[in-house]
C-alpha cells in the first residue's frame, strides 16, 4: 500500500528491509535512493514536500530494519539507508541550483524575496534531512536501534553529507553568477521574475526529471503546474 501523501509503496520497502541479508547492502541503498528520487520527481519540490518524502522513506526503512531476522549487520544496513536518501536529496539540491540558474539567466535578482527564500531552502536542506531522519527513527518502538541510527546519521552532524556539500557549492556558485550578472548590468524584469517564481517548485521538479533522463533512469510523471495563490 502506498503512502497517501508521498505515493511511496512503503509496504514493499518495509518488506525488502525485513528480508535483506548482508549481501544486499548495496541493493538496499539503491532501493532507497530510487524510491526517494521517484517520489521527489512526482511533486513540486518545496522544502516541505522533500521533508515528507524523506520522512516516509526513513520510517519505512526503520520499520523494516527493526523486523529483520536475517542476522544482518544493522550498522552497515542503516549506513546504506542514510547514503541512499542523502544521494537522492543531493540530486534535488542540484536541480534547485540549475533551476535558479535558469532564472538568473532570465534576469532574476537575488534580492527578490522569493529568490532569497529559494536560496535559504537550499542552505537548510542538510539540516532538514538530518532532523527529519532523526525524528523518524526516534520512536519508542525503535529504541533498541537508536544508537545505530545515531551513528549512521553522524555524517550530517559533521557536515560531510552529499546534500550539505551540494548545497554549499550551489549557493556559492549562484552568488558568483549573480554578482557577475550585476557587474554586466543585466536588465531585471519584475513581472517576468514573478511569473517564473510562481512556478519555481514545478520547474525544479522538471529539472530533476531531466537530470534522471540524462542519466538513463526511468523518469516519473511530471507534476501538474502550480496554481497561483489568490
Amino acid at each position: 500500500m502506498a503512502s497517501s501523501k508521498t505515493g511511496i509503496d512503503t509496504e514493499a520497502l518495509i518488506a525488502q528491509y525485513e528480508q535483506a541479508t548482508n549481501r544486499q547492502g548495496q541493493a538496499l541503498r539503491q532501493a532507497v535512493h530510487d524510491t526517494t528520487l521517484k517520489a521527489l520527481q512526482q511533486r513540486e519540490l518545496t522544502l516541505k514536500a522533500i521533508k515528507e518524502v524523506v520522512r516516509s522513506v526513513t520510517e519505512a526503512a526503520a520499520q523494516g530494519a527493526a523486523r529483520n531476522t536475517q542476522g544482518v549487520d544493522i550498522d552497515a544496513m542503516l549506513a546504506q539507508t542514510v547514503a541512499g536518501v542523502d544521494d537522492a536529496v543531493r540530486q534535488a539540491v542540484q536541480a534547485s541550483q540549475r533551476a535558479l540558474q535558469q532564472l538568473l539567466d532570465q534576469g532574476l535578482d537575488l534580492r527578490e524575496k522569493q529568490v532569497k527564500k529559494a536560496m535559504d531552502d537550499i542552505e537548510k536542506m542538510e539540516d532538514m534531512v538530518f532532523q527529519t531522519m532523526r525524528k523518524a527513527t526516534s520512536s519508542a518502538a525503535l529504541a533498541p536501534m537508536q544508537g545505530a541510527w545515531a551513528q549512521a546519521l553522524m555524517l550530517f552532524g559533521q557536515g560531510d553529507s552529499a546534500t550539505g556539500q551540494a548545497a554549499g557549492e550551489a549557493v556559492e556558485q549562484l552568488l558568483a553568477k549573480a554578482q557577475a550578472a550585476a557587474r554586466e548590468g543585466r536588465a531585471f524584469n519584475q513581472r517576468a521574475a514573478q511569473a517564473f517564481m510562481d512556478h519555481y517548485a514545478t520547474l525544479v521538479s522538471g529539472v530533476l526529471i531531466g537530470m534522471s533522463e540524462a542519466m538513463g533512469a526511468a523518469p516519473a510523471a511530471k507534476p501538474a503546474p502550480a496554481r497561483k495563490s489568490r
